[in-house]
């Protein structure tokens, strides 16, 4: 305050001075000019000054990243009594990030890792607030106890998307898609977005495959459209890194703002189980596999998001896990996976979680010795009076069990015990009442309970024997064989007939042969008159 008076003082008395000096006495031109930027400087100092006093300090509780490589990433602190530091709290979840991450105008939280506090060589503020994912600020969060000051405690470090986010969905996977221009959030129209693009998407908010894409799925964004279309290759690691090109179309109707869908990042597996739902509970976090442990009261609400987020249906039962021990999760049952609820670094043994779908889907075919099964539009078919077999299998999980074949068309349902995860359901010959859907339900007795899982469906239509199509396939039979018998005669007889006439040509050389001996042995028996004589005679 000191030196805004000051400041004040000189520029008053420059003023006065320069006033003065026109009223009072000529002054000269050289002199006037010298004075002028003085003049500016002190007012440009004094304007300073004011502008200084009247930004207002950060509200309480605020909170920046800093250390990131990104705006968007880096080391969360809060501004607590005139300060900045860092969050010493052990209870957070995904909820709280997704809270920083809207407060600081970025997209979907990614990442979050912790470290020890007291490494930085800083105390921290412990902030123990509890946010259901919507509020605009930690400050709007449920804070309980009130925050302090900490001299050890965890660190937290937050990765959140810079250009895109997921809004109004159901969880941190899902939502319409915004994009960032400008400063300002537009949403993207579904003509201008494909799946190569969505797969991109749900990479860069850290989510998992796409399972739904379509436009008007989570709403209609308040702002502006999205004015480019991307041209993604569907294997970039962020949506700044495809190329853009202008739109194609100058509207996007209501309703085509497009809304996606994407699966949860596979960081929950169940081991030890031989079944990926059921086993031991272990969360993949900063780089390896974690055993996670929960308080009592805690666990059926953990289980249940466990058994939602792998797609295993509903919670069956839980037991007692090995001796290793994990971090603490608290969840409200609500969360659709297990990284939006709260964990704590605290250790507790582990568990082991048995879900419902325990077994997997179990599969049905049809087969026929006898040619009667082709492909029709509706699925297979089959011609009236033939035998056809449905056989039922699985994967080999757990040993014995049976399957089911249920059928639609009737109340007759047929049961077989599984011989090596497979059974073969054998129908003589078929008639209007085997047409119908068909399924295999495999049971099985596992862990003390009775778990069960079923195909899909199997629908088979009985046609009639088309006459022309049968009679052509007899003839083609008898066609086949009688090629077969001509083919073999007449490799057996045509090399009889060469073998004849060698034959005979053999036996007039010897003939011949044998006319020239006796001819040979009559002139030898003649004297040498004679053969002269019979010389002369030829």
């Amino acid at each position: 305050m000191r030196d805004k008076s000051k400041s004040l003082a000189v520029c008053s008395t420059l003023l006065s001075s320069l006033h003065d000096s026109r009223l009072v006495s000529p002054v000269e031109p050289q002199l006037e000019a010298d004075m002028i930027p003085a003049v500016v400087l002190m007012t440009l100092l004094w304007s300073t000054d004011l502008q200084a006093q009247s930004v207002s300090p950060p509200a309480e509780l605020s909170v920046r990243l800093v250390n990131g490589t990104t705006s968007c990433s880096g080391t969360v602190e809060a501004f607590y009594r005139g300060e900045w530091s860092g969050l010493c709290t052990g209870w957070w979840s995904m909820r709280e990030v997704k809270v920083v991450c809207r407060e600081l105008d970025c997209g979907n939280p990614v990442a979050e890792s912790r470290g020890p506090l007291f490494e930085d060589g800083r105390r921290g503020v412990t902030l123990y607030s509890s946010c259901y994912g919507d509020e605009s600020s930690i400050r709007q969060c449920d804070v309980i106890g009130g925050p302090g000051v900490c001299d050890g405690g965890y660190y937290h470090h937050v990765t959140c998307s810079e250009s895109v986010r997921l809004v109004d969905g159901a969880g941190l996977c899902s939502g319409r898609v915004e994009v960032k221009s400008n400063q300002s959030w537009a949403s993207v129209c579904e003509a201008d977005f494909d799946r190569q693009d969505a797969e991109v998407v749900c990479r860069d908010v850290g989510c998992g495959a796409p399972a739904a894409l379509q436009g008007g799925l989570y709403g209609e964004g308040e702002g502006q459209t999205w004015d480019k279309e991307f041209q993604c290759k569907g294997n970039e690691s962020l949506l700044l890194d495809c190329d853009t090109s202008d739109r194609k179309h100058n509207t996007c109707l209501p309703g085509n703002a497009v809304g996606l869908t994407c699966s949860e990042p596979d960081d929950v597996r169940l081991v030890g189980g031989d079944s990926r739902c059921a086993g031991g509970v272990e969360w993949y976090h900063q780089g390896e596999w974690r055993t996670v442990g929960t308080e009592d009261r805690d666990q059926e609400d953990v289980v249940a998001v466990v058994c939602r987020q792998l797609g295993c249906g509903s919670t069956v039962s839980v037991l007692p896990g090995n001796t290793t021990r994990g971090f603490v999760v608290s969840c409200s049952w609500s969360e659709s996976s297990l990284r939006e609820c709260r964990r704590s670094e605290d250790l507790l043994p582990g568990f082991t979680v048995i879900c419902s779908d325990l077994l997997v889907q179990p599969d049905i075919f049809l087969t026929d010795s006898m040619g009667g099964v082709f492909r029709g539009h509706q699925g297979p078919e089959m011609f009236r009076g033939y035998n056809f077999t449905i056989t039922c299998s699985t994967q080999p999980q757990y040993p014995g069990g049976s399957f089911l074949l249920t059928f639609t068309g009737s109340n007759r349902t047929l049961t077989q015990p599984a011989v090596n995860h497979s059974a073969a359901f054998l129908f003589p010959a078929a008639d209007d009442s085997h047409q119908g859907n068909y399924s295999c339900v495999y049971d099985n007795y596992v862990f003390s309970h009775n778990f069960s899982s079923e195909s899909e469906l199997l629908s088979l239509t009985i046609t009639a024997s088309p006459l022309p199509a049968f009679i052509i396939r007899h003839v083609v039979v008898l066609l086949t064989l009688l090629t077969a018998i001509t083919t073999s005669s007449y490799l057996y007889y045509k090399p009889t007939r060469r073998q004849k006439r060698v034959n005979r040509v053999s036996s007039m050389d010897l003939d011949v042969n044998a006319m020239e001996m006796v001819s040979l042995s009559s002139r030898a028996e003649a004297g040498p008159g004679e053969e002269r004589a019979a010389q002369g005679t030829e």
